[in-house]
């Protein structure tokens, strides 16, 4: 779910067989997956998950992948053990259930997660990648939180409010051309306002003739046309990373 205004059923598209090579935890109230880079460091990434969960296999997948570029990368169950969506569930229940899972509303589990990165983890200097639901949380966390130095928001989209452009720090913003969820007019109000409004770098990218899950729910040898654009796209999200953090 990415369109608050007018929520569309999320495709969960192709989901892999994928162990991790993370371990899980658990911070105070909330359980983690944690995934180390190679070697020491001070950098880490919050990786905020979709409407599937915290234990989705390409989510963690894009955590090991954020992690072996050389960062702590943490994926939290910002659902506090609420059950996530099942692709079976009846869509018509779908904005009943999201009422408990208010991705604006995630202050308390993102004070605990910045709390154990910077004490138990040594981190300094930390980001945060979110898809689809996850994308509306860090737009959301990189207006609050100025120790976000980074924010990559991969398919979510705030509701239009005078409120929504004040960003702390630089976020790049991965959209699909043919996303069922998001409208491409909503993308271009988002990308008038922010040039209006944002006072730090940010960027909107619209990837031509891809649909929404197309960075992480989607085989990259799935449909050769694609593959260019999905490698793109994560190579973007590290670079945007590697360039702020």
């Amino acid at each position: 779910m990415a369109n608050e205004a007018q929520p569309c059923p999320c495709d969960i598209g192709h989901k892999i067989e994928y162990g991790g090579l993370g371990c899980e935890v658990q911070i105070e109230h909330i359980k983690a997956y944690v995934s180390q880079p190679p070697s020491n460091t001070d950098k880490a990434v919050i990786v905020v998950q979709d409407i599937f969960g915290w234990q989705m296999p390409n989510t963690r997948y894009m955590v090991d992948i954020i992690a072996a570029n050389g960062y702590t990368a943490i994926c939290p169950d910002f659902f506090v053990g609420k059950e996530p969506w099942c692709p079976s569930d009846d869509w018509s229940t779908f904005q009943e259930w999201m009422k408990t899972r208010n991705p604006r509303n995630t202050d308390k589990e993102a004070n605990v997660v910045l709390n154990y990165l910077k004490e138990k983890c040594h981190a300094q200097k930390i980001g945060i990648v979110g898809f689809c639901w996850g994308g509306i949380v860090v737009h959301d966390l990189m207006m609050k939180y100025p120790e976000l130095k980074a924010g990559v928001s991969v398919y979510g989209i705030i509701r239009d409010s005078e409120d929504v452009y004040s960003l702390k720090n630089p976020t790049l913003f991965i959209f699909a051309e043919n996303d069922a969820v998001i409208p491409l007019e909503q993308v271009t109000l988002l990308t008038q306002k922010l040039k209006k409004h944002c006072k730090v770098d940010y960027q909107v990218k619209i990837f031509p003739g891809q649909t929404h899950g197309f960075v992480h729910r989607q085989r990259e040898d799935w449909n050769p046309k694609d593959k260019p654009y999905i490698e793109e796209a994560r190579k973007d999200l590290i670079n945007w990373l590697n360039k702020y953090i």
